[in-house]
């Protein structure tokens, strides 16, 4: 593992900057065969009927693979242009139809969701201290409604006029709104409601026209019936040693919160256009929603959890701090960095999704069996691609001010003496320790590592104003940090040195 990746805990704490760098279709060709061997041992060992996956870098779906059959009456094999519903992946449509009528003025994430369904105005709260639920609520499930994974997935096709007697009557409620998070498929239900109040039109519409036709996702939607069953996954249940077919759910007031159907050549547009939000940059801003809105998806509420990774790395990994945010799960890696993630369990389909977007690699994966989503697959596959340094993450750029600012730290270490740095350092910097505190300090540090002469490696930014650096010195290695204040020029607030001694022979 190089210093850069090293670095990457350090840079955690903080934002990322933009970069150029991300994998490309060559660094991953290699690999393509190893993952393939994967899936078909999942397909065949767990068993599913049949699954499909697909890789996606560089803007487009690099490689996709059907395994096993599409039915078992007719055995039609898998392929890039079956159907398979998605399930809970549904929701980050959801989310960001509502994203983008908040941005259309149409609505505000804090208005209370009874503004947009009225049925919701006579409830009785859990405490007199109750917060009414808000829209935000709902995107992140903490408006206190109970996990309704596996009731919510058979109600999909309750009709629109069914939900609202069921609204009008009121709902328990399993906590206080806003005080932890718990998943609700009821909560997304809600949201396709307000999204067909806001926008003036039925959900499944306004998703279609917005995101769906805009993406060129053809062949994608909600009600599965309108493409021919020679093009569909059959979904199945495995019970009592036989394969059950599950039934087929029309579309309705539960779409929203899973009931979309896709293919894999469509899904790799999608994921292709939810990266292209990565990283923050100039120029045009061509999708059909703007690129930080996007980005929003990412952005979960307080209620961090540490979790284990999924899939054959989670017994020797690292734990992941982990929180929902709008329609996807947002990860915390201590080695991959950032990471989305989703899963979708529907009576006779099971799918997950998984992004990285410092690297700009999604990997997806769709099965026609009851809540059998190849999750720990997709993980193991991703980091198998690591293993084999077949990532490419992006390197954010030091900025003038970082480089000068390490400049000033050699400066500062070959000098013995912070002075020598004048204007440089902010006015707080001799506030938090003296220059003769600093004299003391690096004396100790030149005694320990002697001239650091050598080696630099390259700068790791976290931020345009802040940046970890090594250098080779005589007697070992230098770490350290540099971060500047907001000021105009920027001059350095802290600066910390950790000493890394060669070992003794």
């Amino acid at each position: 593992m190089n210093w850069h990746r090293t670095a990457l805990a350090v840079a955690l704490c903080c934002p990322a900057m933009p970069a150029v760098a991300q994998t490309t279709e060559a660094a991953l060709q290699s690999q393509f065969e190893a993952i393939d061997r994967q899936f078909e041992t999942f397909q065949r060992d767990t068993p599913v009927p049949g699954l499909v996956y697909g890789i996606v870098a560089e803007g487009r779906l690099v490689h996709v693979r059907g395994v096993g059959v599409q039915d078992l009456a007719e055995k039609r094999p898998v392929t890039a242009d079956t159907l398979f519903r998605i399930a809970s992946m549904t929701k980050a449509f959801t989310a960001l139809s509502i994203l983008s009528l908040r941005d259309a003025g149409k609505l505000s994430l804090d208005d209370f969701a009874e503004k947009y369904v009225p049925e919701m105005r006579g409830w009785k709260y859990p405490t007199t201290d109750s917060p009414h639920i808000r829209i935000r609520d709902l995107l992140s499930h903490v408006a206190g409604f109970v996990t309704d994974d596996p009731w919510g997935d058979r109600q999909t096709p309750m009709p629109e006029a069914e939900f609202a007697k069921l609204l009008r009557a009121g709902v328990p409620f399993s906590r206080v709104p806003e005080t932890e998070h718990e998943y609700s498929n009821f909560g997304y239900a809600l949201l396709g409601r307000i999204v067909a109040k806001a926008s003036g039109m039925p959900y499944r519409t306004y998703v279609e026209r917005t995101i769906l036709a805009p993406l060129g996702m053809g062949s994608s939607g909600f009600e599965v019936s309108e493409w021919p069953i020679a093009r569909r996954a059959i979904g199945y249940r495995f019970e009592d040693g036989v394969w059950r077919e599950e039934p087929t759910m029309r579309d309705g007031a539960f779409g929203p919160m899973g009931g979309l159907q896709v293919s894999a050549n469509d899904y790799g547009k999608w994921i292709a256009f939810l990266l292209s939000a990565w990283p923050p940059r100039d120029g045009p801003d061509t999708g059909p929603v703007k690129r930080a809105t996007v980005r929003e998806l990412a952005q979960g509420l307080n209620f961090v959890r540490a979790t284990p990774r999924m899939g054959g790395t989670a017994k020797d990994g690292c734990t992941q701090a982990a929180a929902y945010g709008k329609g996807l799960r947002v990860s915390q890696d201590c080695q991959l960095g950032l990471m989305l993630h989703h899963g979708g369990g529907y009576p006779g389909y099971g799918s997950h999704m998984l992004l990285l977007p410092g690297a700009g690699v999604g990997i997806f994966v769709f099965t026609n069996r009851t809540y059998t989503g190849a999750a720990g697959t997709a993980w193991d596959a991703m980091f198998a691609l690591d293993k084999a340094g077949a990532l490419q993450f992006a390197e954010p750029p030091a900025t003038p001010e970082l480089v000068a600012a390490q400049q000033t730290a050699r400066a500062i270490y070959a000098a013995g003496d912070v002075s020598v740095a004048g204007s440089a350092l902010a006015m707080n910097f001799l506030m938090d320790r003296s220059a003769e505190g600093w004299r003391g300090d690096l004396a100790a540090l030149r005694a320990q590592l002697g001239a650091c002469t050598g080696k630099v490696e390259p700068l790791f930014p976290s931020g345009a104003l802040s940046v970890a650096f090594r250098w080779h010195c005589d007697k070992g290695l230098l770490d350290g940090t540099v971060l500047l204040a907001p000021t105009r020029p920027a001059t350095i607030q802290a600066l910390r040195f950790r000493p890394k001694p060669a070992a003794k022979p």
